[in-house]
């Protein structure tokens, strides 16, 4: 399959783009059976959400954050845990959420 890509509105070329069936086949040794992830990321949000209703406030940074970071520990736990890219978006997603509460605090 090839595509073209537009730079400047001008016509560059074309790529070879890849199947879609070898993207899946990367990304699930790598991520884990996408059932299995979906199941476990939906599970860790619905006991986040459950644990929101409380009385826990969040923002909407911090539920988010914490949505992505639930579906990275599915991926972790589904897939490769020793892909240091799950664990280094945990982080990312994590000090995400650090910066929004300081800047809040400085408001």
């Amino acid at each position: 399959m090839y595509y073209v890509y537009i730079e400047n509105n001008h016509r560059k070329g074309d790529l070879n783009m890849p199947k879609i069936e070898d993207t899946l086949k990367e990304r699930e040794a790598v991520h884990g059976d996408f059932e299995a992830n979906a199941q476990l990321s939906q599970t860790l949000k619905r006991v986040m959400h459950d644990g929101s209703l409380a009385g826990i406030s969040l923002s909407h940074v911090q539920a988010e954050a914490l949505e992505v970071i639930c579906a990275k520990i599915a991926r972790i736990c589904t897939g490769d845990p020793g892909h240091a890219d799950h664990w280094h978006d945990i982080a990312g997603y994590a000090k995400l959420a650090e910066k929004a509460i300081e800047r809040s605090s400085h408001d």
